[in-house]
């Protein structure tokens, strides 16, 4: 990777830095003033998500119902699956603070990313002290797609909007099993509110 230069920001993304254990020190020791932004969404529907992900690879794997459990009668849930461990932020984040004071970081709401782009964006700008140039003038809402999308791409003259692997229909998944996931996430969510200050919402 190139040196930053004077006036430049260098930004890298990789989804599993947050949930890596040997992430947060490994950054710390190249770059303790390295700022990071989260973006997280309500764990259950990024769960189900994750699952749909995997099931457009591998049409043959399980329902999201019986991975969801260790035991579907005692209701134990599966925390060794990754799409389950990953929504359990609080403990994630427990990890990072280790190494980066709350300030640091900047959690992104996935939800608000959808329904207000511009004032999450602007939130982003603002943590990166750089001026606020992106707002809602660069945005239209695809309603095939259901996501905002960007009126003009750097460099191009045509919109981008996310690729066909996002936005995907999700499965049906019974009802009972969403419910039962709420109730193990939700004293997950209320500590990581509480860790971070902010109250996305999700039940």
């Amino acid at each position: 990777m190139p040196r930053t230069l004077e006036g430049q920001i260098t930004m890298e993304k990789t989804p599993s830095y947050f949930v890596t254990k040997e992430a947060p020190a490994r950054i710390s020791s190249m770059a303790k003033g390295t700022k990071l932004i989260v973006v997280v969404r309500d764990p259950v529907t990024r769960a189900i998500s994750d699952y749909t992900q995997t099931l457009s690879k591998k049409p043959d794997i399980p329902t999201f119902e019986s991975l969801t459990f260790k035991n579907r009668t005692t209701g134990l849930i599966d925390t060794s699956w990754s799409a389950i461990q990953i929504g359990i932020y609080a403990k994630h984040l427990e990890n990072w603070l280790l190494y980066f004071p709350i300030g640091q970081i900047l959690f992104v709401s996935g939800e608000r990313l959808i329904s207000d782009p511009a004032g999450e964006l602007g939130r982003v700008q603002d943590f990166l002290g750089l001026k606020r140039i992106i707002t809602d003038k660069h945005f239209y809402f695809n309603k095939t797609k259901g996501f905002p999308c960007l009126k003009k791409a750097e460099g191009s003259s045509k919109p981008h909007c996310l690729g066909k692997t996002k936005g995907r229909t999700h499965p049906d998944i019974d009802q009972e099993v969403v419910q039962r996931l709420r109730d193990f996430y939700r004293p997950f969510n209320m500590k990581f509110y509480q860790m971070t200050g902010q109250d996305f919402g999700w039940d």
